[in-house]
């Protein structure tokens, strides 16, 4: 199946983060700190080489009443450039919970303003990346459950 690779796009950094070979949890990465699109894409490349990826998701932060925002359209636009670039599918996930979260959670560690604001971005990443992969475990548990048939 590989890995699959999820992205908390910024227009200062990026948190990425990577499942396990069994697409169960996820793990931050090193926060990419942006520079030029190219040099961003190419850094992202390389994570998709380096760890097998064969899906990525790129955090899709539209605003709560679900219309789009400026960050989903860059976002969007960030996404499209990437397909061209990697061999393998790279879809929008909706995340528009995940920064909040992240934030309240190092808030309430009592992480210093610094340490926090560097720590953010992978913890969304990280916790963006969870969140889809608890949703695909919810629809192979449907799945089997569907096809399972009645004693």
């Amino acid at each position: 199946a590989g890995r699959i690779l999820a992205i908390d796009f910024g227009m200062k950094r990026m948190g990425v983060a990577v499942s396990d070979a069994l697409g169960v949890t996820a793990q931050g990465l090193p926060t990419i700190e942006r520079t030029r699109t190219q040099d961003d894409l190419r850094r992202i490349e390389e994570v998709v080489e380096e760890y097998s990826v064969a899906l990525i998701i790129v955090g899709n932060p539209i605003g709560h009443a679900g219309t789009e925002t400026e960050m989903s359209r860059r976002a969007t636009a960030f996404a499209e450039k990437l397909r061209r670039r990697v061999s393998c599918p790279v879809e929008m996930w909706d995340e528009r919970l995940t920064s909040a979260e992240a934030n309240r959670g190092l808030r309430a560690s009592g992480m210093s303003i610094e340490k926090r604001r560097r720590a953010a971005d992978r913890v969304a990443a990280t916790l963006l990346l969870q969140g889809y992969l608890d949703f695909l475990a919810i629809q192979a548990e449907r799945q089997r459950a569907a096809g399972a048939e009645p004693c």
